[in-house]
């Protein structure tokens, strides 16, 4: 039986873990912390319980699909609900508006709350969805640095069809001609920051995200996200996938120009194959010391981080949802903050996501358990003690004239995690959500292929590679390993 090792259990190694052994791997996983998940992970605080990482599930397919190669019913090991409302919005003015996951209702209810004719509302997501289906074979189903990828007639209709792709224009260029009211525009760049970057910069292909959330819905599973990663590490110890947890790995051993094991704790592991699910920037410095760097695809602008305050409130808010987004006056001064400046601007973009809302047990009765964040800089040697005092006091100020309260007075319970924190805890350089950003249209050319271009039998998962960042694409990223791998077998 051939062997494969796969370095880190974030969920996108988790998820080549059980393609590799389904494809009938002996599979060993190597985990520098006590805990798999990665970013997907959660902490129980003073009775209330938070999800630390990613908190939208979308595309939840990808995950039943794991548990179908192994003909499990996916709802017997993970339970998750559709929900009708996406997110709530809000602005200062007193504006607000809830996203209906229903696309007619939330056309309709979009025209009345900002005064935009349908039209123009509904001929935008159709182009969405034809971005996304146009691109999604293309730039997220297959690896990008192999001719083979290029050689069918997806690849040549989404070629032709490039001019739809508005990749010439800015997010908020193709928004700004989109609609007529400033807010629609801020509502639909704000889609930017689901690969880290700024609507201002990232080309307008990104127009497509909305897709995701608007036709395919928005989930929550019934025990929150960290079950994702959790439901599918058990899948995999139940299919005989072994795990070293607490087992930071050193070097990954070479035979000349063909990779061919580990080492961790000074012992070495062989395999046939070696999967590399940390943080490719972490990875040429820390363990292939030895392997010519790409320091074009190594110097790229790294995604956003964020700053998160966990808050226990002892209070429940009826006018606030699963999510729900708070925004800025000045959406582009908040972006030149975080990618030119390098710290927060006075009048942030709050997100708060509550899955007490529908998890009953995750906080006290009468409670809610806010993960409340906003966009970060990448962590590089700034005062996070100073800037978080700072942010603080922003968000609050924010919180309290949106939401008419004084929410200070009710938070019970608080933790914080930093952009310096984000880096210390997942190896993500710089704090970086998403590995490097989406600032410029040759971003998806630009981003480390998922095998080397050195070592042979060495390939790479999870979102600082092809296709990139957020849990539908490390999932998809596993998806393409799974296609690279088939020829050792």
């Amino acid at each position: 039986m051939p062997k494969a090792i796969v370095i880190g259990a974030g969920i996108a190694g988790l998820a080549s873990a059980l393609r590799l052994k389904h494809q009938g791997f002996d599979v060993k996983v190597f985990e520098k912390n006590n805990y798999t998940g990665g970013k997907i992970h959660a902490v129980n605080l003073g009775g209330y319980r938070f999800d630390l990482g990613p908190s939208l599930f979308t595309m939840p397919n990808l995950v039943e699909e794991l548990f179908q190669l192994f003909d499990k019913s996916p709802s017997d090991h993970f339970e998750y609900i559709r929900k009708d409302n996406i997110c709530n919005y809000f602005w200062e003015d007193g504006t607000q508006f809830s996203a209906s996951a229903d696309i007619d209702k939330f056309v309709d209810e979009a025209s009345a709350a900002f005064d935009e004719p349908k039209e123009n509302i509904q001929n935008y997501l159709k182009k969405s969805k034809i971005k996304y289906n146009l691109t999604s074979p293309v730039f997220l189903e297959k690896s990008l640095h192999q001719t083979s990828s290029y050689l069918n007639l997806k690849t040549v209709k989404a070629l032709g069809n490039a001019y739809k792709l508005d990749l010439n224009d800015s997010l908020d260029q193709v928004n700004s001609k989109s609609f007529k009211n400033p807010k629609l525009v801020q509502f639909f760049n704000r889609f930017a920051t689901y690969n880290g970057s700024s609507p201002f910069k990232t080309p307008g292909i990104m127009s497509m995200i909305p897709h995701l959330e608007m036709h395919l819905g928005t989930y929550l599973p019934k025990k929150g996200m960290h079950d994702i990663s959790q439901s599918l590490t058990r899948l995999a110890e139940s299919v005989g996938v072994e795990f070293h947890l607490n087992s930071p790995v050193e070097n990954i051993i070479s035979e000349g120009k063909k990779a061919s094991g580990i080492t961790t704790h000074g012992k070495e592991y062989h395999a046939d194959v070696i999967v590399c699910n940390m943080d490719v920037y972490t990875a040429y410095k820390n363990i292939l010391k030895d392997a010519p760097k790409p320091e074009k695809t190594l110097k790229q602008e790294r995604s956003s981080s964020a700053l998160i305050f966990y808050w226990g409130i002892n209070k429940a808010f009826k006018e606030l949802d699963l999510h729900n987004i708070l925004f800025s006056k000045n959406y582009k001064k908040e972006f030149e903050h975080l990618f030119e400046k390098k710290y927060f601007y006075k009048d942030p973009t709050v997100y708060i996501n509550i899955t007490s809302k529908h998890i009953d047990s995750d906080a006290p009765s009468g409670c809610e358990n806010w993960f409340t964040m906003v966009n970060a800089p990448t962590h590089e040697g700034q005062d996070w003690d100073e800037q978080t005092t700072f942010i603080r006091e922003k968000i609050i100020n924010k919180i309290n004239k949106t939401l008419n309260t004084q929410i200070e007075k009710y938070i019970e319970v608080e933790k914080v995690l930093t952009p310096q924190g984000i880096e210390k805890e997942t190896a993500s350089f710089q704090g970086s959500l998403y590995g490097t950003s989406s600032n410029n249209k040759f971003a998806a050319f630009l981003r480390h292929p998922n095998f080397s271009g050195f070592y042979k039998n060495l390939y790479f998962c999870g979102g600082s590679v092809h296709p990139g960042g957020g849990i539908p694409l490390c999932l998809m990223s596993a998806k393409i390993i799974s296609q690279l791998t088939a020829k050792h077998l």
